[in-house]
């Protein structure tokens, strides 16, 4: 895990408050229908002024750790706030040192196993520690990159 100065971004999706505990409940869990519903085509045609066709998932409002509540926006990147389209909310994320990984290989699993291991570094006191201020996945044609606050 390399670390960087991440930019500045901001995002306009679609949000969901949630646990990892929650997650692992498929009777609880909220990702699967939020990421379907950011998935959709055209999902983010009608937004204006996006800067590409990467999608963003933004976690942040941190109640605690990564065992406690987080806020989860999946969406796409753009300039400026543009007039929000319904149902949607929009999400500055301010650039932060970071830890980055390149997740690469078949989806979500390849997914599931980074955060895996970011919890394994957290849980282990790994340096540098996590901020849980906001943290930031890119998915893109080749894959995803974390970029986890530290």
């Amino acid at each position: 895990m390399d670390v960087i100065e991440r930019a500045e971004l901001i995002v306009v999706g679609f949000a969901v408050r949630t646990t990892n505990a929650d997650e692992m409940d498929p009777g609880r869990a909220k990702l699967p229908t939020l990421w379907q519903r950011a998935g959709a085509p055209g999902a983010f045609a009608h937004v204006p002024g996006r800067v590409d066709e990467n999608l963003y998932a933004v976690l942040t409002d941190y109640e605690s750790d990564h065992n406690g509540a987080y806020t989860q926006i999946v969406g796409t990147g753009v300039r400026t706030v543009p007039r929000l389209p319904e149902g949607m909310v929009a999400v500055r994320v301010p650039a932060a040192q970071s830890l980055k990984l390149e997740v690469r290989g078949p989806m979500p699993q390849a997914l599931v196993d980074a955060w895996q291991q970011v919890w394994k570094h957290t849980e282990s006191g790994g340096t540098p520690s996590r901020a849980f201020t906001t943290d930031l996945e890119v998915h893109h044609p080749e894959g995803a990159d974390l970029y986890i606050a530290v």
